[in-house]
């Protein structure tokens, strides 16, 4: 059995999920499916130009989970690019900066200096 996938931090869902292309190409149109964690290390990467030490600390992962990641990532757009398909972005084991533990804003449930890390704290 394959071990429970860690959740990816990233700082929230895209605002728009779904690009298109602007004519159908004459073999059809078909759909490819970039997850939201692929999403957010090409933002990273890509779009606030980090490197991938930097990125994968983002995220929450090692270095060389972040580059499988913005590798596989990059494929799909090459992919969508390239052979006219739509891209919607959907799907991922991905957490957001509410979802975090703990809510209070301290760096961990070890480290909680308000004395919340017993449970959590509303936010």
């Amino acid at each position: 059995m394959p071990r429970r996938k860690r959740p990816r931090y990233v700082q929230g869902p895209p605002v728009i999920n779904l690009f298109c292309p602007g004519q159908s190409p004459p073999w059809g149109m078909d759909e490819v499916v970039l997850s939201v964690e692929g999403f957010e290390a090409i933002r990273l990467c890509d779009h606030e130009q980090l490197d991938h030490a930097g990125a994968a600390e983002r995220m929450g992962v090692s270095p060389a989970t972040f580059g499988r990641v913005l590798s596989k990532a990059r494929s799909i757009v090459a992919e969508a690019l390239v052979l006219g398909r739509r891209l919607r972005i959907e799907g991922g084991s991905y957490e957001t900066p509410s979802d975090r533990w703990p809510r209070c804003g301290c760096p961990s449930r070890r480290e909680c200096k308000k004395g919340c890390s017993s449970k959590k704290a509303e936010p």
